[in-house]
């Protein structure tokens, strides 16, 4: 939390914080559940079907990596 937030969390009453506490339940309980054995395979395609494109995969070439260093550092 930051500061802001904990200020106002101290500035609360109990049934306040009670109160937001609920809410956030509310919207949790409200939330689409799947299956894993689903959704880890619907993953799985994805990253596979992606993989050529990925730069962690496949490195960028030489050539065209900005970030390339241009020069060495020479100590004497």
């Amino acid at each position: 939390m930051s500061g802001l937030q904990v200020k106002m969390a101290m500035d609360m009453t109990e049934k306040e914080i009670l109160k937001m506490q609920v809410d956030q339940l509310k919207k949790e309980t409200k939330t689409e559940r799947q299956l894993i054995s689903k959704t880890a395979n619907e993953i799985k395609e994805y990253i596979e079907a992606n993989s050529a494109e990925d730069p962690l995969l496949k490195p960028i070439p030489e050539d065209k990596n900005p970030f390339k260093e241009k020069g060495g550092c020479i100590i004497s």
